[in-house]
């Protein structure tokens, strides 16, 4: 079945790797945004061991908050709407898995590595040598920052009350704020009381209660990612059905 978004073949994203079972691991790797899901994770099954049969992978964003699971292999990795500097997250489902029990991070086994900052300027695939390429075509924008007044024209139709779908990911829930969360970043954000336990806390982010929510029920997303309308709460008995 054909693909229902069109990824221009040349764009690519930078993304941060990181493993459930290795807590030591890390990674910047370029992806195509046209590549597969599928294709992805036998890209990173050649960096971390864990089979492309038993990993799960999930997206965040670079304030550190969940945006989706990447749950359908045969999706293009742009669908998910990645950007530069989000972390890529490998959940390894096997429990017999060469990654799982640690023993791999054993540091008493090898000769602790480490890298000096000269050899590391050397490398070429680091996100330090990406921002110096960026820095270079458009040298004012590491000189820019994230304006106090971010997106709220987004914020013109979003209130609370409202119900809503989060995109990508279809995940459906209620409106608790709208407005600035001094505590994340600069700019306007929206406050998710989901439908189910899908979310990263209970209204309260860094500290600062920003709107009320079951645990584990809440979100604090940029209003780009919410799309208000009459959506109903999901039934869950409909999945079931054929």
């Amino acid at each position: 079945m054909a693909s229902l978004l069109q990824i221009p073949n040349d764009e690519s994203v930078l993304l941060r790797i990181t493993h459930s079972n290795l807590k030591n691991f890390s990674s910047d790797l370029h992806f195509s945004l046209q590549m597969s899901v599928e294709s992805a994770k036998e890209k990173l099954w050649k960096k971390c061991g864990t089979s492309v049969d038993s990993m799960s992978l999930e997206l965040y964003d670079d304030a550190g908050a969940k945006v989706c699971d990447l749950n359908d292999n045969l999706r293009p990795l742009g669908f998910y709407s990645p950007h530069d500097g989000y972390r890529l997250h490998i959940i390894d489902l096997d429990p017999s898995s060469v990654t799982s029990g640690g023993w791999l991070e054993d540091t008493s086994l090898v000769e602790k590595y480490s890298i000096s900052e000269e050899a590391y300027d050397k490398l070429d695939d680091t996100f330090r040598k990406f921002k110096e390429r960026v820095a270079s075509q458009n040298p004012s924008i590491l000189e820019k920052k994230i304006p106090d007044n971010y997106m709220e024209d987004l914020c013109a139709n979003i209130k609370v009350g409202d119900r809503c779908e989060i995109e990508p990911g279809g995940r459906r829930g209620v409106v608790k704020f709208v407005g600035r969360a001094e505590t994340v970043a600069p700019g306007f954000w929206v406050g998710i009381q989901y439908d189910e336990p899908l979310g990263k806390h209970d209204g309260i982010v860094k500290g600062k209660r920003y709107f009320d929510c079951p645990p584990l029920h809440g979100a604090l997303l940029r209003p780009d990612k919410v799309k208000v309308g009459d959506y109903a709460e999901h039934d869950p008995f409909e999945e079931d059905e054929i």
